[in-house]
């Protein structure tokens, strides 16, 4: 990873740019079958705003010290389990959610990644996509990929594979799954975690409105603590 910016080469998975239609996106902001509702009010909106300024203030350093210790403390909640908490530290909540599993690593995957799983057996393979948001039509999707292997040593050895800028990619369960518009995973907001034999690769692209890259990018690297859902 270079400066906390990870790009896969080639598509993740072959998806275009996206293109957000204003009523998938109202749709998308009103929770939608089986969506959440965001919390009122607004003290998250204001929370928001101070994220930005921070992140805006501290652009091309990887964010103010305030976003750094925002997203300390996400992290922290996240590795408790409490992805709700985690976001909340950095103003957003989660507005949808779908997750799927599966064991086939290889065909899931695509450059080095892949040939890493040629030759190194993974464990299992969990990927969700959530779409979060601030509750003032600023929106983000989010992929977070759980990766098992069978020890830790391949683990480790997982991670410095995938954390390689152009060195290819879990494919990203995409916003289709979620019912709103495709978009393209470019993976420069990113964020990873081992935790033992498991390996969390998390990464956002803006959906609706303006977060700016040092915010993605903390979403991501929160999101990258989250235990298995």
């Amino acid at each position: 990873m270079i400066n906390g910016r990870r790009v896969p080469i080639g598509g993740s998975g072959g998806k275009s740019g996206a293109v957000v239609a204003a009523g998938v996106l109202a749709l998308g902001l009103a929770g939608g079958a089986g969506g959440f509702t965001i919390a009122g009010g607004s003290g998250v909106v204001s929370e928001v705003g101070t994220v930005a300024d921070e992140a805006a203030s501290g652009a091309g350093s990887g964010g103010s010290p305030q976003l750094k210790a925002r997203r300390s403390e996400g992290q922290k909640s996240a590795r408790k389990g409490d992805s709700d908490a985690a976001w909340q530290r950095l103003g957003v909540k989660q507005l949808k959610r779908t997750a799927r599993q599966q064991a086939e690593c290889v065909a899931m995957s695509f450059g080095q990644v892949r040939d890493f799983f040629t030759r190194t057996r993974c464990t299992s393979l969990e990927r969700a996509v959530f779409l979060i948001g601030d509750g003032a039509g600023n929106t983000a999707v989010l992929s977070v990929a759980w990766v098992g292997l069978a020890s830790t040593k391949d683990a480790g050895k997982f991670k410095t594979v995938i954390d390689i800028p152009g060195s290819g990619d879990i494919r990203p369960l995409g916003s289709t799954a979620l019912g709103l518009a495709d978009i393209r995973f470019t993976g420069e907001n990113y964020g990873s975690d081992r935790n033992g034999k498991s390996v969390t690769i998390a990464e956002t692209e803006l959906f609706s409105g303006h977060f700016d890259h040092d915010t993605l990018d903390a979403i991501a690297e929160v999101s990258a603590y989250l235990p298995r859902i």
